[in-house]
């Protein structure tokens, strides 16, 4: 890479929004994808095919987020490469991203079977359904390569502030995938097998896409310095980050699982209506990654740079718009979360019981946009023992609140609980801030 590539203009707002809205509209294309393969295959006037489209692709979401480390490691340690200048680092880090997603996806198809396995023992269904989605996974299996890799290239193309580049390849594998859903179910007639294959096909076009992206790095040397590619200090530093922030992720993962598992002893109206709300939430998620990959890009590079000023303008700046974003999504929510309600669901019951506990969806935007926002600053800083260990503490304090409130206030002790895990984990992190300042100044 030359120093122009490396070069980098003002910490601006303007440098800000240029990096996280094409993250927000990239988002927003995740949701349509899945409305629309549920929409094909109810075409076909059966409830078994969407059944089993819908578990599958659950089973494939649950195993490839697994490897959802591989893009939040790469975008903080290829910032911070970027940062210091070090094009031949930043190059070597798209080939071990490369290697290990080719090594983690072969173990998933090598391992389909026992996985799969056990994926239907936790999740049984009628023997229609799974069939269906046992063929419906024996298809998409074999893109696991691509589908891990694209983590990887995100990550490192946001680490360059490339986000134009990720909405591109959002747009183009989610409105192909679309396209051949609708050619293959309704055009051919593969049914379930052509959802499968839609997405298999779709998931190795953007990969190639994306790869077409990093086509200037692929020629560089430095992807075949082989003794800087497999640098084991290099590798021992990308498997510590890619751990914590894994057991990171298990953590916050367990928190949101077992908000549903307890939803469920309130009966079947308030755990759907839970299930209503939560869509409020990922909402959200999705709107403030977009200033959260920002933080991961800006602050990386200044701790690369070694400049402690740089580092805290771009953690005020993004997490500035984390917070203005996160207010403008609870007024949003407050004007619209009716009508939103009503849309998810018919069902009168639930819609009362989703109205009853829609303040809450209020205050979560707010409650947790520090969360978000440090997230992002502390995975370009790669200060991913912090973030295991506080995450770790949040759970703790949030299986607290669990245990005193809800036996007093039911659901709403509840969202209180997850709340505070919120608040919990914003607080945490934002106390390890000053250690990540001193960092930028060694």
């Amino acid at each position: 890479m030359t120093e122009a590539a490396l070069a980098r203009p003002a910490l601006t707002h303007r440098r800000v929004l240029l990096i996280a809205l094409p993250i927000v509209l990239s988002n927003a294309t995740v949701p349509i994808l899945g409305a629309v393969d549920t929409a094909v295959v109810g075409q076909l006037g059966l409830a078994a095919p969407i059944g089993a489209v819908g578990l599958g692709a659950v089973i494939l979401s649950a195993l490839y987020w697994i490897f959802g480390f591989l893009r939040m490691g790469t975008a903080g340690l290829t910032a911070q490469a970027l940062g210091a200048r070090d094009g031949a680092e930043v190059a070597a880090l798209l080939s071990r991203v490369l290697i290990v997603a080719g090594l983690a996806g072969a173990a998933v198809i090598a391992l389909q079977w026992p996985l799969f396995a056990a994926a239907f023992a936790l999740a049984p269904a009628s023997d229609e359904v799974e069939g269906l989605a046992r063929g419906y996974l024996a298809v998409r299996v074999w893109s696991a390569p691509a589908a891990i890799a694209i983590y990887g290239v995100t990550g490192w193309l946001i680490a360059q502030e490339r986000t134009r580049a990720v909405l591109v390849i959002q747009v183009w594998m989610n409105g192909l995938n679309i396209v051949l859903d609708v050619v293959f179910v309704l055009g051919f007639g593969w049914g379930v097998g052509g959802v499968a294959a839609a997405t298999f096909l779709a998931e190795w076009a953007g990969l190639a896409v994306g790869l077409w992206f990093c086509r200037d790095a692929l020629r560089a040397p430095a992807m075949r310095a082989w003794a800087q590619v497999f640098d084991r200090v290099r590798l021992a530093r990308m498997a510590v980050v890619n751990g914590d922030i894994m057991i990171r992720s298990v953590l916050l993962q367990g928190v949101m699982v077992s908000f549903l598992f307890l939803s469920s002893d309130f009966g079947d109206t308030r755990l759907a209506a839970n299930q209503v709300l939560l869509q409020f939430l990922y909402i959200t998620a999705y709107a403030l990654d977009g200033f959260a990959f920002a933080a991961e890009s800006l602050v990386g590079q200044a701790l690369g740079a070694r400049a402690r000023s740089a580092l805290r303008r771009a953690a005020l700046l993004t997490g500035g718009w984390g917070l203005g974003l996160g207010v403008a999504l609870a007024a949003a929510f407050a004007a619209g979360g009716p009508t939103l309600i009503d849309l998810m669901t018919t069902a009168p019951d639930v819609r009362a019981a989703a109205r009853d506990y829609l303040p809450w969806m209020l205050l979560m935007p707010v409650l947790g946009a520090l969360s978000w926002m440090l997230d992002g600053v502390f995975i370009g800083a790669t200060r991913t023992a912090d973030m295991r260990n506080m995450m770790a503490l949040s759970v703790a304090i949030y299986a607290a609140a669990v245990f005193l409130l809800v036996p007093t206030f039911a659901n709403n002790g509840l969202w209180a609980a997850l709340g505070i895990c919120f608040v919990a984990r914003g607080l945490t992190l934002l106390a390890r801030y000053p250690s990540l300042e001193r960092a930028a100044d060694g």
